[in-house]
């Protein structure tokens, strides 16, 4: 069986269209599947649309709405927990990703890997977006010692023991591949499709990429201390009682001139 979890937040006019186009795809592999839609608090009329489609098709549709933008890593947490695919395919809800190529993940996890993530090969995004992006994912391929070209793309299959070892919150969606990586899982990418943006706005501005890096510290810790995280707390202990020592003893030394 096949879940698709897909987060969308404001993609009122899109989400229709995405549907046509999911429908079928998946009615041509011969598959039991699911398409759970996350609405990760839309303020627009996307939810309408999602009802409007999952009457067209309850067998296949489930709709999650939370009561505000709590972000992607708390919809893709969401949408996992309700997943009951042995395989597990991640999207945006922009139609920026191509439903045509959900085969090709497919077979890549028939070949033996536990996560397949999609490399927006030719990117269809202002220079504001993919320069920031590129030294974002050098960075985390440094940190990972993984090499991939695109940590952060929506587009991805699983199994599903490497969806259940996830705990995403914050900013963690972006190194999904990293952390089940260092939990040893395989992992692959495939060139996928990347088409323009129609209709809607991006959800992502400067901002993004700001709490990005903030975010690699965090996948730094992550993956550094995880299993000794007594090191890391350690080395700043040992730090702070050798300063306090030093500030201690200047302090003898000027009180007894």
């Amino acid at each position: 069986m096949i879940s698709l979890v897909i987060p969308v937040y404001n993609e009122e006019k899109n989400v229709a269209l995405l549907q046509q186009k999911l429908s079928a795809v998946l009615s041509r592999l011969n598959r039991e599947y699911e398409i759970i839609y996350v609405d990760d608090g839309s303020t627009d009329q996307t939810f309408i649309e999602l009802e409007k489609i999952q009457r067209q098709d309850t067998a296949h549709i489930k709709i999650i709405q939370f009561t505000r933008n709590f972000e992607k890593s708390a919809a893709l947490m969401s949408g996992f927990s309700q997943a009951q695919g042995e395989i597990i395919i991640t999207m945006d809800g922009d139609l920026q990703d191509e439903p045509e190529e959900i085969h090709r993940f497919i077979e890549k996890l028939e070949a033996g890997y536990d996560c397949v993530t999609g490399w927006k090969v030719k990117r269809h995004d202002p220079f504001s977006k993919t320069f920031p992006s590129r030294i974002f994912n050098f960075l985390v391929a440094k940190i990972s010692k993984l090499k991939i070209h695109d940590f952060n793309c929506g587009f991805k299959a699983y199994t599903r023991e490497a969806v259940l070892s996830l705990n995403l919150y914050g900013g963690l969606y972006r190194f999904i591949p990293a952390i089940l990586n260092a939990q040893g899982f395989k992992i692959t990418e495939i060139g996928v499709l990347h088409h323009e943006r129609k209709f809607g706005i991006s959800k992502y501005g400067a901002g993004r990429f700001i709490k990005g890096f903030f975010d690699i510290t965090t996948l730094w810790v992550l993956l550094r201390f995880s299993q000794k995280p007594s090191h890391f707390f350690g080395n700043f202990g040992i730090l702070s009682a050798v300063a306090g020592l030093l500030i201690i003893v200047l302090l003898w030394k000027k009180l007894n001139k």
